[in-house]
């Protein structure tokens, strides 16, 4: 029995939970990163006298690092590994985030937020491929998007940090508390082992037959590996030969094509609303005439909403789908956003944004489950972290555009939303017509269709 096929029969233990958590947690520090810059944006505003654009082009130079990180990070894991590039991705962010407490003015925290950017965008997808290549077929879907749900909790310490410490002790603090994760780089090198797939594809037999004992002696189970005498003999052969295949134009090969196509679109929609949206979010509240201090504890309900939203689609996607429950989530998405563009009562904007975060952060667990899914372990990383990497430029262009349309219209808050619900109107299409069901196949029968 190949090594492939034996880690995804194993049953789910103590190590597939540990490695959960501990690539979870690196999951939540990036998610806090990118909720204190949020919160700290409209204090600069004030502070730093900046116009809408200008802050439009704080959240999109990070949209920026991120994209240049997703794209060179993936194919580095691709290359020398998924475990490295995780480390030095997080100890990347962790300390240019505390360097965003030293900015002195506009160009410096510019400079310092895309090298923020690099290492968060490069982390995402090496961090999902890396869960998704250790966990059994059946529980795949679940373990993945409870990783997504990580940002969830990320963003949530982040409302709590700056409702506590930034009216009190300015922002440069909070993003000296971004700096803490950097600490966290020793200990998740000793827990998480390199993907046995990826030493698979590199010819590293013997490294990726002693991390699966291991894993199988933690989960009680007898090795399987006397089955076929020449299957790992077989499987070097085919293990280096689909190494020398791993090209950036295999993406675009017969097999893959319109794979690609359909995550790069999915990838450009969600990311398009989601920074548009919630890097904005506080600020469009103290726009609609709430306080800082109301905007900041608004938030924090909204992003509770977050959790149950994740939790319900770890269910779903292994029950009826990951394409259906997809197109759902996506759709919710689409209407809470337009009727909390247009809402003016503090209900009103309560409920609706509790409900878009519900929906919309569900989406990004099936993404992150989804994507790797679709791609062979050769090229897994590769194509994740390209499809992340197009879809950042939604992301560059979202908080750029919102900018714009508040500075120059009226109701620029209101057309913002009618905006983002027809670009996630147009994403459930493209998820109807292009995606396929990946429930319950293993990757490698993905990855031979």
């Amino acid at each position: 029995m190949k090594i492939s096929e034996r880690l995804e029969q194993l049953p789910v233990s103590r190590f597939h939970y540990v490695l959960l958590i501990t690539a979870g947690l690196g999951w939540m520090f990036d998610s806090m990163d990118t909720g204190i810059v949020s919160f700290i944006l409209p204090v600069l505003m004030k502070d730093w006298h900046l116009s809408p654009e200008q802050i439009g082009n704080i959240g999109s130079i990070g949209l920026l690092g991120m994209a240049i990180g997703a794209v060179i990070s993936g194919t580095i894991a691709d290359r020398i590994g998924r475990k490295k590039v995780f480390a030095f991705t997080l100890l990347t962010y962790s300390i240019a985030t505390g360097l965003c407490g030293l900015s002195w003015n506009l160009t410096s925290l510019l400079v310092f937020r895309f090298i923020v950017g690099f290492g968060l965008g490069g982390q995402l997808p090496v961090a999902v491929t890396l869960v998704s290549e250790f966990s059994p077929v059946k529980h795949r879907g679940k373990f993945l998007v409870l990783l997504e749900s990580f940002w969830a909790f990320g963003w949530l310490l982040a409302s709590v940090i700056s409702y506590l410490i930034i009216p009190k002790f300015g922002w440069p603090i909070a993003f000296f508390i971004g700096f803490l994760p950097a600490l966290y780089v020793l200990y998740l090198w000793r827990s998480i082992p390199e993907s046995p797939r990826y030493l698979l594809s590199k010819g590293r037999i013997q490294e990726a037959e002693a991390i699966v004992l291991k894993i199988e002696r933690e989960c009680n189970v007898t090795s399987s590996k006397k089955l076929s005498p020449g299957t790992d003999a077989q499987q070097m052969k085919e293990s280096v030969t689909q190494a020398d295949q791993a090209k950036f134009a295999e993406l675009f090969s017969a097999g893959l094509f319109r794979r690609t196509v359909f995550l790069w679109l999915l990838w450009f929609g969600i990311v398009f609303s989601y920074y548009g949206i919630f890097t904005w979010l506080p600020s469009l509240l103290a726009l609609k005439g709430f306080s800082l201090t109301k905007s900041f504890s608004y938030v924090m309900i909204m992003t509770l909403a977050q959790i149950p939203g994740y939790f319900s689609a770890a269910y779903l996607v292994d029950k009826i789908g990951r394409k259906t429950t997809l197109a759902l989530y996506v759709m919710g998405t689409a209407i809470t956003a337009y009727f909390f563009g247009q809402g003016t009562t503090a209900a009103v904007i309560l409920t609706m944004g509790s409900l878009m975060s519900f929906f919309n952060l569900g989406a990004w667990g099936i993404i992150y489950t989804y994507t790797p899914e679709l791609y062979p372990t050769r090229t897994r990383a590769t194509g994740s972290g390209w499809a992340a990497g197009f879809g950042r430029i939604g992301g560059i262009l979202a908080p750029i555009v919102v900018g714009e349309m508040i500075g120059k219209f009226q109701n620029g808050a209101q057309a913002v939303f009618i905006l983002f619900a027809l670009v996630l109107v147009a994403v459930v299409l493209d998820v109807v017509i292009l995606g396929e069901e990946t429930k319950g196949q293993s990757l490698e029968e993905l990855a031979s269709e």
